[in-house]
């Protein structure tokens, strides 16, 4: 089998963030230049048109409803701090909407006429978060203060009529709220008064505006759609999360429309590293016998074109995105349409034309790098728009993962991708790369990866544990790393490497411990808590140390993340103690770390720290920052850099 390089790889494109605009056009995000820029086709595989060229990636882009223009987003250097853009297709002008550098911004779509916008900023306080409406040709400070937030607020969309819009709080990961603004009075109405954490995500209008859809867990441990009436405050099921599931579920494919995207998705690279994002979690205390439960899966996401009243909604079956297209033919009725035929793996990011007639949709498998496919609504006749490149790198030789469960301490069964390289393995068996991913709410699912592609090509074998805490199997099952359980979670690495260390093909003497983020913590917390495992570590965009984290992470940030790990005020000492800086004298393995010097999430004084205690202990250590990147590694040419240097660090020490 040829063997390519891992440039070749990194050289593999994704296309997704689609846009169906009121002339047909499909906008979306390509990375063909190195970073995701705006491109638009007008009919399937046709050439695509760039329209943005910019050094820093754009994050989305949502088309006005009656003009030749869209907004995008784009932040500096990786620093978060989204700035709003809008880009006339006809002139290919582009005009800073927003002007405040030091502000973040989230996108709340188009007034149903074009005329305005909206969207969430802390330009008044940098930990809370403002509602703001501005004018298509506003710029700067044009925007209307429309209403003061204490927190973590988003914009969701605007009503039928637009006179209202639904707003998002976020407590923590696990518990939201939703209200309505009424544009006349001004009045912010609450709709989810509750007691303990529940989720409320993924909300559009129903058709009249009478009703929100929306995924909640309010009586559940998994999401389900259900509709709220507005005028009672009455919560009805649509699609019960145990209807003929045969999987676990998952939170992070959302199906719905618009969107900031500069929290979701994945902010780094395509493996995933440096994903420390801001998913869904939990804080209460889990049953005894949370587990990936595989006689359930969550409903995650909803999207549903008002005219029309055809909806679309995905649910997540151990990993995998199913997804069902229908028509509302009554409030919590769904006659249902053919389903598309996508790539088997994530899918999501719907988008309906005008009409709703048809949608757009992003879907990436584990041997399929992201593209866009058009679907045509009530027939479910699919076609891919869009041409991702694979880089010369035949489709055939990329290696789909089997889908195991292994035992841990506590007697609950985890589940993990398990890819192996279609070669014969050597005498001593494959080395093994055990990739843990971020969050930590978070879930490691079947998409396309190129770094993962290249190891197995490589001959590495790829282990991808969704340990507990990971999203997409309850609630329950994400609580049971908070706070005071978080070295449980590294425990259970302990247990898969123990699986790898049964398996026929498997070198017990070269398996490596690497991942982003939240990852990045695990790779340093193996490292010390469980030194004789491991061969080697690498640690992207990694905590050291949750104490310092907590103290220099985004202000607002701050509030959530403490919810997952533990408050500074009450927690401080147990943090301290749990932390891998504060027990480095441990690491035996040789260490990698690799960060960006504009990290607003993890900032990059976490890998200094971690180089300078782990080199005093004699530990070998190599280091790479970025000066140009944040939380993750989102250019080519450093990603190209970075992985290189991976790879050469691989083939010295294992």
């Amino acid at each position: 089998m040829h063997r390519y390089d891992v440039e070749r790889y990194l050289n593999v494109r994704g296309a997704g963030g689609a846009d169906l605009g009121p002339d047909g056009r499909l906008s979306f995000l390509l990375d063909t230049t190195g970073t995701s820029q705006v491109w638009s086709v007008d009919a399937p595989l046709a050439w695509p048109e760039q329209h943005t060229f910019f050094e820093d990636r754009v994050t989305f882009v949502d088309s006005s409803p009656e003009r030749s223009e869209a907004v995008f987003g784009m932040d500096e250097g990786g620093n978060e701090r989204a700035q709003l853009y809008r880009l006339d297709f006809e002139t290919g002008a582009i005009t800073d909407l927003t002007a405040h550098p030091d502000a973040k911004h989230r996108w709340g779509g188009w007034a149903s006429d074009g005329e305005r916008f909206a969207f969430a900023s802390n330009r008044r306080e940098e930990a809370a978060f403002d509602v703001y409406v501005q004018d298509r040709d506003g710029v700067g400070d044009d925007a209307e203060l429309v209403h003061e937030g204490d927190g973590w607020l988003s914009v969701a969309g605007w009503s039928p009529d637009d006179d209202r819009l639904i707003v998002h709080e976020a407590h923590s990961s696990f518990d939201h709220d939703l209200y309505t603004l009424d544009f006349d009075t001004g009045e912010l109405t609450h709709h989810t008064s509750h007691e303990g954490d529940v989720r409320y995500g993924s909300p559009e209008w129903g058709p009249d505006g009478e009703a929100i859809y929306l995924v909640t867990d309010r009586e559940t441990d998994t999401l389900r759609l259900e509709r709220l009436d507005l005028e009672t405050g009455g919560f009805g099921v649509v699609v019960d999360g145990d209807e003929n599931g045969d999987g676990g579920g998952g939170e992070d494919g959302d199906t719905g429309e618009g969107g900031d995207g500069d929290d979701g998705g994945n902010d780094a690279d395509e493996s995933g590293h440096g994903d420390e994002r801001d998913r869904e979690g939990d804080d209460e205390k889990p049953p005894a016998d949370a587990d990936p439960d595989e006689g359930s899966w969550n409903v995650d996401g909803v999207a549903i074109h008002e005219e029309s009243r055809r909806i679309v909604y995905s649910r997540n079956v151990d990993g995998y995105t199913e997804i069902t297209v229908g028509e509302l033919v009554s409030p919590d009725r769904i006659d249902e349409f053919p389903a598309p035929e996508l790539p088997r793996g994530v899918a999501g990011g719907v988008s309906f034309g005008p009409d709703g007639d048809r949608f757009a949709i992003t879907a990436t498998g584990s041997t399929d790098n992201a593209n866009v496919h058009v679907v045509e609504t009530t027939t479910g006749e699919t076609a891919r728009w869009t041409n991702a490149s694979t880089a010369g790198i035949p489709r055939d030789t990329f290696v789909e993962p089997e889908l195991v469960h292994y035992p841990t301490f506590d007697g609950r069964d985890i589940p993990a991708f398990f890819s192996v390289p279609e070669t014969d393995a050597p005498e001593s068996g494959y080395p093994v790369v055990v990739d843990v991913h971020g969050g930590p709410e978070s879930q490691r699912r079947p998409s396309f990866g190129a770094v993962k592609q290249y190891l197995v090509n490589g001959g590495y074998a790829v282990f991808e544990p969704n340990v507990r805490g990971s999203s997409g199997y309850g609630k329950a099952y994400a609580a049971l790393d908070d706070v005071e359980k978080r070295m449980d979670s590294v425990a259970d690495l302990r247990a898969g490497v123990e699986w790898l260390h049964d398996h026929p093909e498997v070198d017990p003497d070269r398996i490596v411990a690497m991942g982003g983020s939240y990852g990045g913590f695990m790779v340093l917390a193996a490292l010390t808590e469980y030194p004789e495992l491991w061969a080697a570590g690498v640690d992207v965009v990694g905590i050291a140390n949750f104490v310092t984290f907590l103290e220099n992470t985004g202000d607002w940030r701050r509030e959530l993340r403490e919810a997952e790990y533990g408050s500074l005020a009450e927690d401080r000492e147990f943090l301290e103690s749990i932390s891998p800086i504060n027990n480095v004298e441990s690491i035996e393995s040789p260490l990698f770390v690799l960060h960006g010097a504009n990290d607003p999430r993890v900032p990059v004084g976490e890998a200094e720290r971690i180089v300078e205690e782990a080199r005093k202990q004699d530990v070998p250590v190599r280091k790479l920052i970025f000066d140009d990147e944040g939380h993750g590694f989102s250019k080519l040419e450093n990603r190209i850099e970075a992985y290189r240097a991976i790879v050469e660090f691989l083939g010295e020490h294992v």
